[in-house]
């Protein structure tokens, strides 16, 4: 009898550890970022197609760059709702039954942590899924509900939500309606995800279209580049170096694309500091949702939603 309780001593002081570790790194988490869109934002710097005659046989060099190595202040939402140390493959937990690689999110996370030390720890939450149509992203669909509800889990230890950084439209080049729509339908993301997460000036940093799947890639960049929503900025990858399958960048290319990336929104911060009246520490409000909710039952039902 006495070692039974003695087990149940053990495994109780060893949860207790475990939810104060949590509880630190939850706290610890000042600046969030929403990594979203399909293939080039999740990642396939270094992946390699080695199948042929159609068969997909897909992996993974393993060369991480020095500007996309792990750093103790840029932590990774997980797919269990946990924060974790981020590191190369950022969404391989995420867009699953692929081959995930390199893509712009640690980069641009060590590229804001260098050209700004006192930034303050970064959490990254990865949400985005290769091969999806931008109609897939709409408002109550599967993916942007996944999207929203991580978001909002990462908003409960009080950190203050940065920015969207968006990466999508190489399925949507594939047929004449999609490509016509597609502005219509990313207006319409951005202004959903702001008003969803109560962020109306949320910056959106999206990405002008490098290659594509289908022959309507102009009609698509044209609508990226045309759109004028208040803070939204635009990165054009016109140029970045595909690889092999044309379509998506190569690892070299995914670490210029998050030093853009950083640029451009470090550029909204100082935009923001000249545009916006000063506001003394009481004043100031959270981009977090002002609904109050419990981090621990959003993590467990979470799935069941």
């Amino acid at each position: 009898m006495i070692p039974f309780l003695w087990l149940i001593l053990l495994t109780h002081i060893r949860w207790v550890n475990t939810a104060d570790l949590a509880n630190v790194s939850i706290s610890l988490v000042q600046n969030i970022f929403i990594l979203a869109g399909q293939s080039n934002m999740s990642g396939r710097g270094g992946v390699t197609n080695h199948g042929q005659n159609g068969i997909v046989n897909e992996t993974w060099d393993g060369i991480i760059p020095p500007e996309c190595q792990s750093n103790p202040n840029i932590l990774r939402l997980s797919a269990g709702f946990t924060w974790v140390e981020a590191q190369e493959p950022l969404h391989q937990d995420i867009d699953l039954g692929k081959v995930c690689g390199v893509g712009p999110g640690m980069s641009f996370a060590n590229s804001v942590v260098e050209k700004d030390p006192s930034f303050g720890v970064i959490g990254l939450v990865p949400c985005a899924i290769g091969g999806t149509n931008i109609s897939e992203w709409v408002r109550g669909g599967g993916l942007y509900n996944q999207m929203i509800r991580r978001t909002e889990a990462a908003l409960q230890g009080g950190g203050k939500l940065q920015a969207l950084l968006w990466y999508q439209g190489e399925s949507d080049t594939q047929t004449l309606e999609d490509a016509k729509l597609y502005k219509f339908r990313l207006k319409r993301l951005f202004k959903s995800v702001r008003r969803d997460l109560q962020s109306p000036t949320l910056p959106v940093i999206q990405v002008a279209l490098a290659s594509s799947l289908g022959p309507y890639k102009g009609q698509v960049r044209k609508a990226q580049l045309g759109i004028n929503l208040p803070n939204v900025r635009t990165v054009d990858a016109k140029g970045l170096p595909v690889g092999m399958d044309y379509v998506h960048i190569t690892t070299l290319a995914q670490v210029h694309l998050g030093q853009m990336l950083a640029d451009a929104f470090l550029q909204t911060q100082t935009t923001q500091a000249v545009l916006l009246p000063i506001q003394t520490e009481t004043t100031q409000t959270s981009n977090a949702p002002k609904r109050c909710s419990n981090f621990v039952l959003d993590v467990l039902l979470g799935p069941f939603r």
